[in-house]
């Protein structure tokens, strides 16, 4: 008669293998809508183009440094950048897993909560770039006499690739952050319209933010210097482009890497102070 042999325990790795697969299963599920929904993402494009095209036209010359072409250059950099940074749905989700009492599970299983959701995040990256590598390259291609003629400086390279990465960090550990609010406020959908609104502006996503900055008091220009949401968008388009050199291109990432240290520190802090407060009832 045979004996079973035990089983091992999951290490940390296997555990982390086991989700990070799972997540990926999952997205690969509803394929066809997946790439549908992130190929629509790109119509925006044009809209932008003929807009800031229109624009220039009628004002004949520079608006706060940039040209015509690298304003359209700047925005096309900015949707990469958003691709990184964007968290669709974290915070809310979170908040609703708070509400709905899901977040249970999360007390009852070896399973740490911001370990599975950075894991599905990747996942779920991962399975966006693999499918919009193709629009971006075609994209770029099509639009490549906006960028300089002249590639950016291995420097400027490797800035430019940590400010995106370093854009996913802050992306999720701040929409984590705002998501653990729900332990205090299980209604946080007003808070994340004004977060949205905020980052709306001052990420740059719609405009440079030399353009808010030319048109502030100085006490307010400082302010948007030293303000995270710069870093989903502006930041790594601005490397790019070369508007930000020498000294300032090391103190910028300097700071967005203490504002991503910040936000890992209070989306952890959140969550631990929140599973003291919570009480859950029912099955």
């Amino acid at each position: 008669m045979a004996i079973a042999q035990p089983t091992a325990p999951p290490t940390r790795f296997s555990e982390a293998w086991i989700i990070f697969r799972t997540c990926i299963e999952e997205r690969l599920v509803y394929r066809g809508d997946f790439a549908l929904g992130t190929l629509m993402r790109f119509l925006p494009i044009l809209t932008q183009i003929f807009l800031w095209t229109a624009v220039f036209a009628s004002v004949n010359g520079k608006i706060a440094g940039y040209d015509s072409d690298e304003i359209i250059a700047y925005y096309l950099l900015t949707m990469l950048g958003r691709a990184f940074s964007s968290m669709p749905g974290l915070a809310s989700g979170i908040a609703l897993q708070i509400r709905s009492g899901e977040i249970k599970k999360f007390l009852i299983q070896p399973i740490d909560l911001l370990h599975y959701l950075l894991l599905a995040r990747i996942a779920h990256k991962l399975v966006y770039y693999a499918v919009a590598a193709g629009p971006f390259a075609l994209v770029f291609w099509l639009c490549g006499d906006y960028f300089p003629a002249e590639w950016p400086t291995a420097e400027t390279f490797v800035a430019f690739i940590l400010s995106l990465l370093m854009g996913f960090a802050l992306g999720f550990f701040l929409e984590a952050t705002l998501g653990m609010i729900g332990f205090w406020f299980l209604e946080v959908s007003s808070l994340l319209f004004v977060y949205m609104l905020a980052n709306f502006f001052l990420s740059g996503h719609m405009f440079p933010l030399e353009m808010l900055e030319e048109a502030s008091p100085d006490w307010l220009a400082t302010l948007l210097w030293f303000q995270p949401l710069k870093f989903l968008a502006y930041f790594p388009a601005a490397v790019y482009l070369g508007k930000i050199t020498g000294p300032e291109l090391w103190q910028g990432l300097a700071l967005q890497a203490a504002w991503v240290v910040f936000f890992f520190l209070a989306a952890r802090w959140a969550m631990q102070r929140g599973y003291q407060r919570y009480s859950g009832f029912g099955g």
